[in-house]
């Protein structure tokens, strides 16, 4: 699930909720995003109960007070409240609110990361890359004849210890099922923990490593051109030659030697 995937009442909904984890960091954070991925886990689970609390025919505080039945003493009083509030708002559709929950999760995990934000994006995207650079790895995490507990252990012997803890949470999540691939939600929650902090995600692949100066002053002009921060994940392909590509959202700037030499033989075959 992305953002950018709710419409309408749905987005207004996500928008009025996010306002609410505002100034939760540490621990209270890291707590309230594992409720939330819970709940959003229950909501996914249970087609019945999802349909009732986002039935807008449904009376709004019939709605959350069954929410509360159901979830007293399972989750903390802010996630409860959260979700009480989440159920009697407009979805545009019955699967919404647990996306939104899950949304929310991820953004919780991200501030309970404090000061580390920038490291988390870079582990989260090393974690994908490490992922893709394994076919047996990535097979592994999508066999659906493995339990997601044998899954989560295997995030486990890979990444303990050298990751955060926030790493290593938003990775297990990332076996939920929600997305279509492990790498997908990956990619997905990394947008996120930029967006949730007024940053953007560019993907910048280059022939060669680039020095701390030259990210510096790429980083720079990107972050000057789109008018806040970007951050950068550097992809070194020696098959593009020369150059650089840089896709950043729907825009892709393809400076590459590689990509000028498909384009010349384009327009000469036109």
């Amino acid at each position: 699930m992305s953002n950018a995937e709710l419409r309408g009442p749905s987005a207004d909904a996500l928008a009025d909720l996010s306002e609410q984890l505002e100034g939760v960091s540490g621990s209270d954070a890291a707590q309230l995003g594992e409720d939330l991925f819970g709940i959003a886990a229950l909501l996914q689970d249970e087609p019945g109960l999802r349909r009732v609390v986002t039935d807008a025919a449904v009376d709004a505080p019939a709605k959350s007070g069954l929410i509360r039945q159901v979830l007293d003493s399972k989750v903390g009083a802010k996630a409860l409240d959260l979700v009480a509030d989440g159920v009697e708002r407009r979805w545009a559709r019955t699967r919404d609110l647990a996306d939104a929950l899950e949304h929310l999760g991820v953004v919780a995990v991200v501030n309970s990361a404090g000061d580390d934000q920038s490291r988390l994006s870079d582990e989260l995207f090393a974690v994908g890359e490490l992922i893709d650079a394994q076919p047996d790895l990535r097979t592994a995490l999508s066999d659906p004849a493995r339990s997601r507990e044998d899954k989560a252990r295997l995030l486990h012997s890979l990444l303990d210890g050298k990751t955060l803890a926030a790493t290593l949470r938003l990775a297990e999540q990332a076996l939920s099922g929600s997305h279509r691939s492990v790498t997908v939600a990956i990619e997905d929650y990394q947008r996120i923990a930029a967006d949730a902090h007024g940053q953007r995600v560019a993907e910048v692949v280059v022939a060669q490593e680039m020095s701390d100066a030259e990210v510096g002053r790429l980083e720079a002009a990107l972050s000057n051109q789109y008018g806040r921060t970007v951050h950068l994940n550097i992809v070194v392909d020696p098959d593009i030659i020369g150059g650089m590509r840089v896709e950043i959202g729907d825009d892709v700037i393809d400076g590459t030697v590689s990509g000028r030499l498909a384009d010349a033989r384009r327009r000469l075959a036109g």
